[in-house]
């Protein structure tokens, strides 16, 4: 419209007039009544621009909301642990401060005092003249999160100043300590262990090597069979073990008994048995154990000649990825 000028204007409104009277006097039976508002409404439009006039536009009302992602997560690793910094922004900058109230809550039951503290107590932010940010931290208590507890926090924010934008609006703090090894999921024991060491009775270790957990199998809540290939490293069928962790701090790792393993050869034990298979049971009073925090598998067995006996000699698979 402003790039019309004045005798621009003065033109267009000429051939409007005539085009409008030779559509009246030539398709008067034609035109319904919308289309001679439409061109009404036209000429009038044209007419009345003014290049020079300014027109007002209105600006957003400016609003708070919260930066970052709608779920954070605060690693409570270390004690005392680091306090967590939450950050509240808005759409511009004043040049007065600014106030914001959030709220805190805790679906899983974190208090204030015991699970965690708050920097800002009143729950009244301000955002200062000339800024666009302002922040607040949260401090978790380490001995809360040592044991595996996992809490969640979330954020609101309230005015009275500035509005609460319709994004970003919500925080949700998820509070978590070490890696503890109750929270197992048995399938992440699958995959690759590229530094497996031996040993078996008094010989020297030996590897490192590769070992594979190929299959787990959940048996309990709490238990799983895992299925270990390349054990020994010569050509040894899969061996099974039980891993149970029933009591985190006591997690055990037991050997399933095999009579005897594919691909084995007992002459690799003793010259006397080559040719015979080699058989695989839990070695009494010595269990293995497992970290599912670190990826590491301590396996202890004793091994045998099939339909012969057993070596008293505890065999050790040291797996880590």
């Amino acid at each position: 419209m402003t790039v019309i000028d004045k005798a621009g204007r003065i033109i267009i409104q000429l051939v409007l007039r005539q085009v409008f009277k030779l559509i009246k006097i030539n398709y008067m039976k034609r035109i319904n009544n919308i289309s001679l508002s439409l061109l009404i409404a036209l000429f009038v439009i044209v007419a009345g621009c003014d290049k020079n006039e300014v027109y007002k536009t209105k600006e957003a009302d400016p609003e708070v909301h919260f930066t970052g992602g709608a779920i954070q997560s605060y690693s409570v690793v270390v004690n005392p642990a680091p306090a967590y910094t939450v950050t509240v922004g808005t759409t511009d900058v004043a040049d007065v401060d600014r106030t914001v109230t959030f709220h805190v809550s805790s679906p899983t039951g974190a208090t204030s005092g015991n699970q965690y503290v708050l920097s800002n107590s009143t729950g009244i932010l301000t955002i200062p003249a000339g800024q666009a940010t302002a922040s607040f931290s949260v401090l978790a208590n380490f001995a809360s999160y040592s044991s595996g507890r996992k809490d969640t926090l979330v954020f609101t924010l309230d005015e009275p100043s500035v509005k609460v934008a319709g994004f970003s609006n919500v925080l949700k703090l998820a509070l978590r300590g070490p890696c503890f090894e109750g929270d197992i999921v048995a399938s992440d024991f699958l995959g690759v262990y590229a530094r497996t060491i031996e040993t078996f009775a008094t010989n020297p270790p030996y590897g490192p090597y590769t070992t594979t957990v190929s299959n787990v199998t959940p048996v309990t809540a709490t238990s799983a069979n895992v299925t270990v290939t390349n054990i020994w490293d010569n050509g040894w069928g899969p061996i099974t073990f039980l891993l149970d962790w029933t009591d985190p701090a006591n997690r055990i790792a037991t050997v399933v008994s095999q009579a005897a393993i594919s691909g084995s050869d007992a002459g690799d034990l003793n010259a006397t048995y080559a040719g015979q298979t080699i058989a695989v049971r839990p070695f009494a009073g010595t269990p293995g154990t497992f970290s599912w925090c670190n990826g590491t598998l301590t396996l202890k067995m004793q091994l045998g000649v099939t339909n012969v006996g057993y070596f008293n000699a505890l065999y050790t698979v040291n797996m880590a990825r």
